[in-house]
């Protein structure tokens, strides 16, 4: 287990929480009241800052129910949340349904994970070790 330096922006939001035993995404909840029209989008801040340790990454991630019952989901899925980050969170909001969506300040908009990272020494070559699958592109597998 590591340790998630959380700082509140604002005093009066949650912390981030793991809603049951075994979770992967912490909770991230709106710090202000945002209505989203039909396709549109939002930027909403959660009143969050963290400080997320060096070989770790924060992956922002949508809530299945808002996607599900709304259409709303994370419009960069995954938002990536560098280490070196130190400012506040936001969630890119964007409303895929029909109608106008309103979220209240308080209510949970998306997901943290935090994932390990490794970084890749690149090897410049010429040419590329062969595979199986090789060069196909989409749609190559059959699927």
């Amino acid at each position: 287990m590591i340790k998630l330096l959380v700082k509140r922006l604002d005093p009066f939001v949650a912390l981030p929480a793991y809603a049951h035993e075994g979770d992967a995404g912490l909770d991230l909840h709106a710090a202000h009241d945002v209505t989203l029209e039909r396709k549109g989008r939002a930027l909403v801040a959660t009143g969050l800052a963290v400080a997320i340790p060096a070989g770790f990454a924060g992956l922002v991630l949508p809530r299945s129910g808002l996607a599900r019952t709304h259409g709303v989901t994370v419009l960069n899925t995954p938002g990536l949340v560098d280490s070196g980050y130190r400012g506040e969170l936001k969630v890119l909001l964007v409303n895929h349904g029909e109608t106008q969506v309103t979220l209240r300040r308080g209510e949970r908009v998306a997901q943290l994970v935090i994932q390990r990272v490794e970084r890749a020494e690149l090897v410049e070559v010429s040419e590329l070790p062969t595979s199986e699958r090789g060069a196909g592109g989409f749609g190559s597998t059959g699927a």
